[in-house]
């Protein structure tokens, strides 16, 4: 039977929110072995004074499984 845990992370891209979530699951996998998928569950937005998007977050839970 195997056992699976979930971590959450926020990563952060100033090209997209696609970008976000491959450098956050990039940088976890360094240290988290048998990752198994990923959601987003939030999804933000910085801004300049004029709106402009200068920054993509997002808010990841991470299920990997437990050897």
């Amino acid at each position: 039977m195997a056992v699976a845990k979930v971590i959450e992370l926020t990563a952060s891209s100033k090209v997209s929110v696609e970008d976000a979530v491959k450098t956050g699951l990039k940088k976890c996998a360094e240290s988290v072995k048998n990752i198994q998928g990923a959601w987003i569950n939030e999804t933000k937005v910085i801004t300049s004074g004029d709106g402009t998007i200068t920054e993509w977050r997002v808010n990841l839970r991470v299920t990997f499984v437990v050897e």
